[in-house]
């Protein structure tokens, strides 16, 4: 056998082999029926208005934290910037350290086609008035993974997000965001370098036991996973609800019923990295502590 025939053969097998172990993900990925918890993170500090959502870099295996909270109104002595804060925390939920980028932080999270962190603000899509330092941004980081006070713009306003408070979720593989509405059953799907969303999913609650005042208000989260794209937080049942991009329900996966959420898990205190969802749990820790379930496995 001539060595490039050999080479064909062995660069034939190998994508064969890839293929095949592709497959058996896809086949073997399963919503489990109870939700396995992966990892905890106590607060070290107290929010400086509230935990909004949770990010993480595999190669810096750093979680990130951030805060919401408008920023207060300008005046000869302060500017209008947030005083939100975002923190970072190592793979086993230490805490490192803080920083003030200045934003009223919605969604936090890496996008591996910039290889940074980022974060969208409140009223990323204008929808209630123009206001200064609102869009998404990237969050400076020291090589290490320590967070900045410093940020760089990547774009303003948007008002194919919708709702002001959504807390859009990020498809890096297609560049683009799902963003969920309030109170409803719709997530806009919003390709960034477009001023209208390109499509609308209604996702079936009814289907899934779930009222939309069960579920969590302004928060879906994409997965990666392919026919189980989608998930939400179920609230007043403890459970994280699957959908696929058409909003076919898939399947629920309970969460401990010792859990006690209370209502700001509608609006805040919600995440999805690192392959797990993330819920906040106030009760617990001075500060409160964010628990991260293993939904899909």
């Amino acid at each position: 056998m001539s060595p490039f025939n050999q080479l064909h053969k062995t660069t034939s097998t190998a994508a064969l082999l890839v293929c095949t172990l592709f497959t058996n993900f896809s086949l073997q990925a399963e919503v489990l029926p109870q939700a396995e918890l992966g990892i905890k993170i106590t607060l070290a500090k107290q929010s400086t208005t509230r935990p909004m959502t949770v990010a993480y870099i595999p190669g810096l295996k750093r979680y990130y934290i951030a805060d919401g909270g408008l920023a207060p109104m300008g005046s000869e002595f302060e500017a209008p910037i947030s005083k939100s804060l975002i923190h970072s925390y190592d793979e086993k939920g230490q805490y490192i350290n803080s920083a003030r980028p200045g934003y009223d932080n919605r969604s936090i999270y890496y996008n591996s086609n910039s290889a940074k962190l980022e974060t969208i603000t409140y009223n990323i899509s204008s929808d209630v008035g123009f206001s200064p330092n609102t869009g998404i941004y990237s969050i400076n980081l020291t090589e290490s993974g320590d967070v900045l006070d410093t940020s760089e713009e990547i774009s303003q306003f948007n008002p194919a997000f919708g709702h002001s408070g959504t807390m859009p979720t990020y498809d890096a593989a297609n560049q683009r965001y799902f963003a969920k509405q309030g109170r409803s059953d719709k997530v806009f799907i919003v390709d960034p370098k477009l001023r209208e969303k390109v499509g609308e999913i209604t996702l079936e609650l009814a289907k899934a036991g779930a009222a939309t005042d069960d579920v969590s208000d302004l928060f879906v989260a994409f997965t990666g996973v392919k026919n189980q794209e989608l998930m939400l937080l179920d609230i007043d049942h403890k459970a994280a609800l699957v959908f696929d991009l058409k909003g076919k329900f898939i399947a629920k996966s309970e969460l401990p019923k010792e859990l006690k959420l209370r209502s700001q898990n509608h609006f805040n205190g919600i995440g999805y990295a690192n392959d797990m969802l993330f819920v906040f749990h106030e009760v617990e820790g001075e500060f409160g502590t964010y628990y991260g379930f293993k939904v899909i496995k």
